[in-house]
């Protein structure tokens, strides 16, 4: 990575990618400010060294007095609502945080001449995969709002590219997973969808049991495969592609996946072998529109980033976010 410190703006930087992405900016020698409105963010994610600014991207007011204040050199965003199910229900409210306000973002951006962007996307774009491993150039066939609302914000980053010289990377990752090995900050979502945190408020008691949602997929063991990237390699990779930007490279996709996958069985079995605990388990029916598999082709940032997990052992990313549930939730 380059030695060339920055002012960032973190948008969402009180989040779980965020606040793993603010930690390893600040770690870099960057200047870092942290904007995040809180509605999923927890102040206690956020770094100390970090400039908090409690406020929502799209308050146009409050960008002005950021940029009037600041003169950053990048924006970073992680501020979009997240889940699927939700966005089916509040399409126009994913419509509205995820574009919208995200235009009044970049409009801000414009008028103050901020040109690099890196932007958290999803594999959400893609919809049902056509072939696994996923690739960049697999076709963008979101199957519910909040993929539409993702690729939305990356057909106009490339119109803003074009129109005004706006250079950004976007980053589709797929599971997100982990902890930093602090046991500082970890992943807090409410309410709480992801696997590997219901596995361990399953184990704290915290809630009675986890749902397995299908046992009849055409894998190994009948359960879903999925990709799992240990969140501080999110991390490292946003840091790389921030740095391509302030050396005035070229906006690019890549995808963020392990090239491998782990059933929801596996996932289960090594999360017990590492707390030593079984876990409560209840099997159910197939979840309408859950892949058998979902795997990404993470080659293309592999080989023009020298992107190099360092946590792609399921073990070790079940046991970093293990010592946070452990200690926080």
């Amino acid at each position: 990575m380059s030695n060339q410190q920055a002012r960032i703006l973190v948008v969402g930087g009180a989040g779980y990618i965020g606040s793993h992405i603010v930690r390893q900016l600040i770690n870099a020698c960057h200047d870092v400010v942290i904007l995040d409105d809180l509605s999923t963010g927890y102040r206690q994610l956020v770094h100390q060294d970090g400039e908090f600014v409690q406020g929502h991207l799209g308050d146009l007011n409050l960008l002005e007095q950021l940029f009037n204040r600041h003169r950053f050199d990048a924006v970073m965003h992680f501020a979009a609502f997240s889940q699927v199910g939700e966005s089916m229900h509040h399409p126009l409210r994913y419509y509205q945080n995820n574009l919208g306000d995200t235009i009044t973002l970049l409009k801000a951006m414009q008028s103050h001449g901020i040109r690099r962007f890196v932007f958290s996307s999803t594999a959400a774009v893609y919809g049902e995969p056509l072939e696994i491993p996923i690739t960049e150039s697999h076709p963008c066939l979101p199957t519910n709002p909040y993929g539409n609302t993702k690729l939305a914000v990356e057909r106009l980053l490339t119109d803003c590219d074009m129109a005004y010289g706006l250079r950004s990377i976007a980053l589709r990752y797929f599971n997100a997973a982990g902890a930093d090995e602090s046991g500082e900050i970890g992943e807090l979502h409410d309410p709480e969808t992801h696997l590997i945190p219901n596995l361990f408020k399953a184990a704290l008691g915290q809630i009675d049991h986890i749902r397995l949602f299908g046992t009849d997929y055409p894998t190994p063991d009948g359960t879903c495969i999925r990709d799992y990237v240990h969140v501080n390699d999110l991390a490292q990779a946003h840091l790389l592609a921030l740095d391509v930007l302030l050396a005035d490279g070229e906006s690019a996709v890549y995808n963020l996946g392990s090239n491998s996958g782990f059933s929801v069985k596996e996932v289960i079995e090594k999360a017990e072998a590492v707390i030593e605990k079984k876990i409560p388990v209840i099997e159910s029916p197939r979840r309408p529109g859950d892949p058998a598999k979902l795997v990404a082709s993470s080659d293309k940032i592999r080989r023009e980033l020298g992107w190099k997990p360092g946590y792609e052992s399921l073990e070790t990313i079940i046991a970093t976010a293990w010592r946070w549930h452990r200690k926080n939730v």
